[in-house]
């Protein structure tokens, strides 16, 4: 869920302490801020100052058609009397406040460039979160049909504050527009089955799409960290109303791979420390399949029928740990299934969140160029709610705007992924090889044995949580457990660039009767790359191997997602999956390496390897080691399916 930008939070420390000289002396775990970060500073404490001068706050408390009232904060230009100013509405179970008048948020809208431009920017807090009445529902299900009064969902909220905002609300112009990440991205998508016809522009950016694959698992492997500590706090019931929050888990450790190690079985979370106080996370144990309960919540096939006159553009980021999948699959249902609709998508080199704070020039310890995400408030999101919220007019902006990695430049297409690009194979090979040769003579397979008392860590720094960091992280650590199997191609003769879904056709077997399969698509630099001086000198980038894409799939649902199988052990079986979308140049030099492992921790819980029904109920004797082979012979031939350009 949104965090702030680290790079952001230091340099204000930095600032206020007077100490920038001293620790620019000293080697940190994060890169000193740039000057676009300073400039980015000193705009965010300019427009703390303009909200106050140039913008009136307003609370309200909404009905919604069954009676239940949502708190609601309006900021209106406080020549609103006299200028009719479009409503961006931002819906969010994350805290509108600061609460009571005369306090003031720190920023509004997206961003500083629609500050200044001149919004009514209202803020909600959702139905059952802070100070909004009702009962929160997490990823409530949305409805096909609305029957009465109290038959509502987040679509119907949604359509009821737009009513109310327009005749009762601020003086304004007719025309809404919503926008938010994350949760709120989420709300945004919701928002669209409101069709009101005032919204006329909405940017769903890093929304949910479907939780069975987006934040807590992918391809129904849990995201163990990620879901724990979030639900740990944001999970607790609130039984009324309240201006704050709850306090976050305190883990004892700064180490998340001992914690969750002795936490031992996914069962334990529950008795050891949440002691039945957070409610979804037991339905999550209880619905380990892709069954009604997370059917009902998949926003997708919902996307449909919308009003033609709301323009989207959806919002995600390629170094995106959390909503990836929310971004690519949000755009691609509206794109299917409403012909003729504005739909547009961006995809930047971006953390969760990162085009809305920070400058997005790094990630970990890989640059990619002067202030991607100013470029994108400015030149793309600002004019796309100006074109439709106050010209009345289509944006110029293009159907697909994507960052390219590798080369570090803005792409645009007139669809994603791009037509042009040419489906191609990738085949494991012998002696850690991978290449566009099928695979010929040599020994069969490779294998490891996997020990889920010794699982292969996710990342060398030590968290207690999901670092953003990690989708760029260089895995030479990894290169060198005899656990994870390392395939590469020779030194590029010419630039290789990869746009689009990577499919992944691993033909495996294994010792056991579960598996995880975890595979990673890396850069390597050549030995002889220079130092980036805005890191930390210890950081080397000469051989440096930069993950630039990684997914795992839960063995069990190789055949259906709904319904669980067992492995036969030692029998070569196909593991199909997607590994999701990337937009990277592998440079002249550089190698492009393939990793698989089938542990991932703490990101990913520990697979027992002995097939039990229920996953999340697996006994301590049920975790035993076993050993992996991937075939890549010219009868079993694992294989990636890549689009290039």
């Amino acid at each position: 869920m949104l965090i702030p930008s680290v790079r952001l939070l230091l340099l204000t420390a930095l600032l206020a302490t007077g100490t920038w000289a001293a620790h620019a002396q000293t080697p940190l775990s994060y890169p000193l801020p740039s000057e676009a970060d300073k400039q980015q500073l000193a705009q965010v404490l300019a427009d703390t100052l303009y909200i106050q001068q140039h913008y009136t706050k307003t609370e309200y408390h909404i009905p919604m058609r069954d009676g239940v009232k949502l708190y609601t904060v309006v900021y209106a230009p406080n020549d609103a009397d006299k200028v009719k100013y479009p409503i961006m509405l931002n819906r969010t179970p994350y805290a509108v406040g600061p609460y009571g008048a005369g306090k003031y948020k720190k920023n509004l809208g997206p961003s500083s460039t629609m500050l200044h431009e001149g919004y009514i920017f209202a803020y909600q807090d959702v139905r059952g979160r802070y100070m909004s009445e009702g009962q929160f529902v997490d990823v409530r299900p949305e409805k096909d049909t609305h029957t009465g009064k109290t038959d509502i969902d987040e679509g119907t909220d949604t359509f009821d504050t737009i009513e109310w905002l327009l005749k009762k609300g601020p003086r304004n112009n007719g025309r809404v527009g919503q926008w938010g990440i994350s949760y709120p991205g989420y709300y945004t998508a919701t928002g669209l089955l409101s069709r009101h016809p005032a919204l006329k522009a909405a940017s769903p950016q890093a929304p949910i799409a479907d939780w069975f694959w987006d934040d807590f698992h992918h391809n129904g492997a849990f995201f163990l960290p990620h879901a724990f500590n979030f639900l740990a706090s944001f999970g607790l019931p609130r039984p009324q109303p309240t201006p704050t929050g709850n306090p976050g888990f305190k883990h004892g450790t700064p180490d998340g791979y001992d914690f969750f190690l002795k936490m031992g079985p996914l069962k334990n979370a529950d008795a050891k420390y949440y002691k039945g106080q957070v409610a979804f996370w037991n339905q999550m144990m209880e619905h380990p399949n892709y069954d009604e309960f997370w059917q009902a919540r998949n926003l997708r096939p919902r996307l449909k029928n919308l009003q033609k006159g709301t323009a989207v553009l959806t919002v995600g980021g390629f170094n995106d740990a959390e909503d990836l999948f929310g971004a690519l699959k949000i755009y691609e249902s509206i794109e299917k299934q409403n012909p003729g609709m504005r739909n547009g998508l961006v995809m930047g080199p971006w953390v969760h969140g990162g085009w809305a704070r920070g400058t997005g020039e790094l990630v970990g310890n890989v640059a990619y160029g002067e202030s991607p995400s100013l470029y994108y408030q400015k030149e793309i999101e600002a004019p796309f709610f100006k074109a439709y919220l106050k010209d009345g007019k289509p944006a110029s902006v293009p159907e697909a705007t994507v960052f390219e990695g590798g080369t570090n430049r803005w792409r645009t297409f007139d669809a994603w992924p791009p037509k042009a690009a040419q489906v191609r194979t990738l085949y494991f090979q012998p002696a850690g090889k991978i290449g566009f040769e099928q695979p010929g003579s040599g020994p069969e397979f490779d294998q490891y044995l996997s020990d889920p008392a010794h699982p292969v860590p996710f990342t060398e720094a030590t968290a207690v949580g999901m670092t953003r960091e990690y989708m760029t992280d260089d895995q030479r650590f990894a290169s060198r457990r005899p656990d994870v199997l390392t395939y590469q191609t020779n030194a590029l003769t010419e630039d290789l660039t990869l746009a689009g879904p990577i499919d992944a056709l691993l033909q495996v077997a294994t010792t056991g009767t579960d598996a995880d399969w975890v595979v990673k698509i890396i850069d390597v630099y050549p030995d002889d790359t220079p130092n980036n001086p805005s890191l930390n000198p210890a950081v080397k980038l000469g051989g440096y191997q930069q993950m630039v894409r990684s997914e795992v799939m839960r063995g069990r649902f190789r055949n259906s997602f709904s319904q669980s199988e067992a492995f036969v052990p030692n029998q070569v079986t196909a593991v199909p999956f997607v590994v999701q979308d990337l937009c990277h140049t592998f440079r002249k030099g550089h190698r492009l390496m393939v990793q698989v492992q089938s542990s991932w921790f703490p990101l990913v819980d520990r697979n027992p390897q002995t097939f039990v029904p229920n996953i999340f109920q697996a006994d301590e004797k049920d975790f035993q080691a076993a050993t992996h082979r991937l075939y890549h012979s010219p009868q079993h031939a694992s294989q990636l399916k890549v689009r290039v350009l």
